[in-house]
């Protein structure tokens, strides 16, 4: 089965011929159709996620597919061949540049019936991402204020429609050129991050969703009103993150480290921190799926690649510059 992969931290997206995936008996083996590309797939391509998420080499990329149903396990009720779904696998089982892939079929959903195969592929990662951020830890509700950073992203671009259909008032940082853009998603302040500070614009908001990180991560807890949460996508981890994951004491001690200013800074702030590493989930990714058929969430695919020039389409992730999500479409 063709699929492509790293077969070393740092080294470049190849072609492999990997075995055709078991499928155990709560198992759905999918044919991939589509696959979306994430910031995460460059990050532990550079290894920069090494420590915690120790894969084994080779490895093959992909945390997003949309396609259809070949088989099911013995104890598997909820899916048949020939029904089209979407997923994120499971953080132990990504892999979904390939042909085909096993998923668990409790990461499953029905693909949304109004949209194509390449934006179903597109939303799975970034839409689970909003959801667990404004949702599942936000508690976004009417009159609530947020602040979403990077809205013509993959994230951003679903974040910012959900949070309008949540009843909250959204503002945003994107470029000059994408600010009629992500007005059109919602959002009713828009600030141009390379000639505004939206640290001397903004203040009062409930939360702040930063896939940034770093020095925009800081400022992002100076725009909180009191109680305020800031939700960071991009790092640094922090100790209840670690606690989940079920990392080593030695990494858990690390972590706490790496975290210890940001979360000081916020403590003197009156506001909090938290680190999120989404999830999968096929119930929630079913929710996605029904604000999609009515309406109120769309996806954003930027650009499509064949499946020949997946390599190609981590470069174009790395450069930036496109709106949305890059997708992968398998044949």
């Amino acid at each position: 089965m063709r699929a492509f992969a790293i077969t070393r931290y740092k080294g470049p997206l190849q072609e492999v011929q990997v075995p055709e995936p078991a499928v155990g008996e709560r198992d759905v083996l999918v044919q991939v159709q589509a696959a979306g590309l994430n910031q995460l797939d460059e990050k532990i391509r550079t290894g920069e996620f090494r420590q915690i998420l120790p894969y084994a080499l080779p490895l093959v990329l992909g945390h997003d597919l949309a396609g259809t149903v070949l088989a099911v396990g013995a104890k598997v009720r909820g899916f048949a061949p020939g029904d089209a779904v979407y997923a994120r696998p499971g953080k132990d089982r990504i892999g979904t540049f390939a042909q085909r892939i096993a998923v668990a079929e409790a990461d499953l959903a029905p693909k949304p019936a109004s949209i194509t195969v390449e934006e179903a592929g597109s939303l799975p990662l970034v839409a689970l991402t909003a959801w667990q951020a404004l949702v599942e830890r936000g508690n976004v509700g009417p009159g609530n204020k947020v602040l979403i950073h990077a809205g013509a992203g993959g994230v951003g671009s679903i974040a910012i429609q959900l949070a309008k259909h949540l009843g909250a008032t959204v503002a945003t940082t994107a470029s000059a050129k994408n600010a009629d853009f992500v007005r059109e998603l919602g959002a009713d302040v828009v600030i141009d991050y390379r000639s505004q500070d939206f640290e001397e614009l903004l203040d009062g908001y409930d939360l702040v969703l930063d896939s940034v990180g770093g020095e925009n991560l800081e400022k992002s807890l100076r725009v909180l009103r009191p109680g305020g949460k800031a939700i960071g996508i991009s790092g640094p981890p922090d100790p209840a993150f670690a606690r989940e994951a079920g990392l080593n004491p030695l990494l858990r001690v690390a972590i706490a480290v790496l975290s210890a200013r940001i979360r000081r800074q916020a403590r003197k702030l009156g506001v909090s921190y938290e680190f999120l590493f989404m999830h999968a989930s096929g119930d929630q990714l079913r929710q996605i799926t029904a604000l999609v058929d009515g309406g109120e969430l769309r996806p954003v695919v930027g650009r499509v690649f064949p499946f020949d020039q997946t390599p190609q389409a981590l470069d174009a992730l790395v450069h930036g510059g496109v709106r949305g999500k890059i997708v992968i479409s398998i044949a």
